[in-house]
């Protein structure tokens, strides 16, 4: 079989295959050539005609039924990939098809995994509506902070930070992506100091928090450090699950601790930044959807992260639309976020998503309570449709928080 062989726009994908979107553009081939290596490559095929290839091998061919522009599409026979294993669906997909010679660039744009393949792993364990009844906040976006700086706090000073954003009105308290178990700060300590602070916050203000502790590591450290948190009262952790890996979160998924399972996407834009090449973010929430986080970063649309409107809606989408009976997976939005932000953050997620504010929370210049506070004054306005400047009139903390960030 040649690559042009493995292109069949006739082709009517089954119900049963995986299909996946792909931009490619060719080098020193035509785009029908380059739409067919990318099949071939990821399927049964290679660049030379082979001799063992027999007539119930060809059957598995990946088939290219769709070529728009340099837009394809490409639908694989679920005999091809393994139930319950995410690492060997995207070795074959998403493999060596990024290095050929003959592809100037080449993206994976989209991927829909047939009903049978999403089934074979656990999807996530809470997804929105169970976030909402563990804490017990049904009808506002929940309201975030990022220990900062991310480096650096003693674990009493960590502990006294995340306490005075709880008590100023955060939900939730989170580590950032490189804090793991470092001397200033070791994994068991911040835990426990930690947790007791989120006890005494919610005696004093009547309202369920949260801390994400990462736990990112090597898989069996993560197990034991999952394990801790459960022993210790804890609702949640905190993964890198792409510095760790898909198999590794599958792991940690597998084992069910009953913790909410918050998925930081530390490194994303190496697979999904370049708009031509690589993989989309899209692709890598839908992946972590299926396998079973809760809540994932999708971007911001305002804010300091780059991509676009269309780019987080198309994340959202992918988190919360058409994946079978697989739970709806909450939105983080975070990343240079403050209280002016707040309204059009809500005009697009709408409410069910975190809005997540490091430095615009702890760098209040009253301190992190009141950063804390003017966050959830702007969400309240904003739940009010009153305008932040005139909510601001009477609430001091909104107040000089918009005269800080314009």
């Amino acid at each position: 079989m040649k690559y042009v062989d493995f292109v069949e726009q006739s082709y009517k994908p089954k119900t049963t295959d995986l299909v996946c979107d792909f931009y490619v553009e060719p080098l020193g081939i035509s785009l029908k050539e380059a739409a067919g290596g990318v099949a071939a490559e990821s399927s049964v095929g290679t660049w030379t005609e082979l001799t063992t290839i027999k007539p119930y091998v060809e059957k598995l061919a990946a088939r290219v039924f769709s070529i728009e522009g340099n837009n394809i599409r490409i639908a694989y026979p679920i005999e091809l990939f393994e139930q319950g294993n995410m690492p060997n669906i995207l070795s074959s997909v998403a493999g060596n098809v990024f290095g050929l010679r003959a592809l100037k660039n080449l993206k994976l744009t989209d991927i829909q995994l047939p009903k049978k393949l999403v089934h074979s792993f656990k999807g996530p364990k809470y997804g929105i509506t169970g976030i909402r009844k563990l804490l017990n906040a049904h009808y506002r976006p929940l309201v975030g902070t990022i220990i900062k700086p991310k480096l650096g706090l003693k674990t009493v000073d960590h502990a006294k930070v995340a306490y005075d954003a709880w008590v100023g009105g955060c939900d939730v308290v989170k580590d950032d992506e490189n804090l793991s178990s470092q001397s200033f700060n070791p994994f068991e300590a911040r835990v426990v100091a930690t947790l007791e602070k989120r006890d005494r916050a919610e005696e004093e203000t009547g309202e369920k928090k949260v801390y994400m502790v990462n736990i990112t590591s090597e898989t069996e450290e993560m197990l034991k450090r999952a394990q801790f948190v459960v022993d210790h009262g804890g609702r949640y952790l905190m993964i890198d699950i792409l510095t760790c890996g898909f198999s590794a979160l599958q792991t940690l998924r597998e084992h069910d601790f009953g913790l909410v399972i918050h998925a930081h996407r530390a490194g994303h834009a190496a697979f999904t930044k370049n708009p031509l090449h690589g993989i989309s973010m899209k692709v890598i929430a839908k992946i972590a959807r299926i396998i079973g986080v809760d809540q994932l970063h999708v971007g911001t649309v305002v804010g300091k992260m780059s991509e676009t409107r269309e780019e987080v809606n198309e994340n959202c989408d992918a988190l919360k639309t058409g994946l079978y009976d697989v739970k709806e997976v909450l939105p983080v939005a975070s990343g240079g976020l403050y209280p002016t932000l707040v309204p059009a953050l809500m005009d697009f997620f709408g409410k069910d998503f975190v809005i997540q504010a490091g430095g615009g929370i702890h760098g209040h210049t009253d301190g992190t309570v009141a950063g804390a506070k003017a966050m959830r004054q702007a969400v309240d306005a904003s739940l009010q449709e009153v305008s932040l400047e005139e909510y601001a009139k009477s609430h001091k903390e909104l107040q000089v928080a918009l005269n800080l960030w314009k």
